[in-house]
């Protein structure tokens, strides 16, 4: 049986895997991709094993931060982040959620401040499993898995 690559190989730079792929178009929302200047190539509703249908994106010449790359923690937990060079797998990274997250989740209580004002919304968090809860620093009222909501770029 012949083997064909669904998305294009990249000499060097990074390469997201797992993603969900509904997921998909926040990761790129939140790691902010359509603001750089690098070739990214995506492919989404990918054959997965783990998934089912997975999301991949590749961006040439771009490496991340690891504080960076785990933003996307929150909705891709599964996600493997490979460093690409010469075409070769250099590093297998494996991200996870950070103890504060910054400007990526709505709070879940209509009457907090940063539903209300223009200011960016802090969370500390308080655990990962079995679900993920997280602290609002200016109400104290806990977000989870449930009431989770990407705030969008756009």
């Amino acid at each position: 049986m012949e083997k064909h690559l669904k998305v294009s190989a990249i000499k060097n730079g990074t390469v997201l895997d797992h993603i969900p792929a509904e997921q998909l178009f926040n990761v790129i929302d939140i790691l902010r991709l359509y603001t750089i200047d690098k070739q990214v190539t995506f492919g989404t509703n990918l054959e997965s094993k783990l998934l089912g249908k997975k999301a991949i994106i590749k961006i040439s010449d771009k490496w991340f931060k690891d504080d960076e790359i785990n933003k996307i923690a929150l909705i891709a937990p599964q996600a493997k982040i490979n460093i690409i060079k010469d075409f070769e797998v250099v590093e297998k990274k494996v991200i996870t959620i950070p103890e504060t997250i910054r400007g990526i989740v709505k709070c879940m209580n209509p009457m907090c401040v940063t539903n209300h004002q223009p200011v960016t919304t802090i969370f500390t968090t308080i655990a990962v499993e079995p679900e993920i809860q997280l602290l609002c620093h200016y109400c104290e009222k806990i977000t989870d898995n449930k009431n989770l909501k990407i705030i969008s770029n756009y």
